[in-house]
């Protein structure tokens, strides 16, 4: 398949109505979810694509209920303990994006270590948005570029402001899939997809396999990337 992008990001959605229709608790679908999500990044290296960033867990997560919050805040710890090892045989680079300082000291250690391990790798970037929020981020921006008393006003540009984010080095989005049947973004990477092509299913998250992706791949392959330009006869 030609005219894939380079960079997808993913809205995870689904996990609790999936689980309840097996009637399963919640917090089997969030487990299932992770083996999709394990399914998925194999994929995305078999088409060569190169950066993936998932929507893990919200800043707006925070308002579920107690226990369910506690599940996904262990399941984190423990995936990316237990799965630092083969991502890095697999050659993939681990960043973690959000908010740090309202997390656990046993969970950002874990954090900071499979970002070390992964540091050099290259065949794929996965970015997991944890306690990431997109208006978080930007204030986040706006308090860094404040902080700096030497900042002229003319010297706040475009570029000035991607340095400041979460991780600077992540390239702009330019394929956001939610699965899930809702079609919104949800605070999801509001700087880094101005321009991100977007694509909606009703199916959830654990539904989501190879055959899901690549008719969402194909999707975007058809698609005419304009950036606000005029192109083609239709434009003019």
């Amino acid at each position: 398949m030609q005219n894939l992008p380079d960079h997808v990001a993913i809205i995870m959605d689904g996990n609790g109505r999936w689980a309840k229709k097996q009637n399963m608790p919640r917090t089997y679908g969030h487990k299932k979810g992770v083996e999709v999500l394990k399914d998925t990044v194999k994929s995305l290296i078999k088409y060569e694509i190169t950066s993936l960033t998932v929507y893990a867990f919200s800043t707006e997560n925070w308002k579920r209920p107690p226990k369910e919050v506690k599940y996904l805040m262990g399941l984190f710890s423990q995936t990316i303990e237990r799965e630092a090892a083969e991502l890095d045989e697999q050659d993939i680079k681990i960043n973690i994006i959000g908010r740090r300082a309202e997390l656990d000291q046993k969970i950002l250690k874990k954090i900071e270590k499979i970002e070390k391990l992964t540091e050099d790798n290259d065949k794929l970037i996965l970015n997991i948005a944890f306690n990431y929020g997109g208006r978080a981020e930007i204030i986040d921006v706006i308090k860094k570029l404040k902080a700096d008393k030497n900042l002229k006003p003319e010297e706040i540009t475009q570029k000035l402001v991607s340095k400041y984010l979460y991780n600077p080095t992540i390239s702009d989005v330019e394929f956001i899939i939610r699965t899930g049947g809702d079609k919104r973004i949800s605070n999801f990477l509001l700087w880094e997809s101005a321009y991100a092509e977007l694509y909606f299913t009703d199916k959830y998250w654990p539904e989501f396999d190879e055959k899901e992706l690549n008719k969402a791949l194909k999707s975007f392959a058809i698609r005419q990337r304009k950036f606000g330009a005029l192109t083609g006869e239709a434009d003019q």
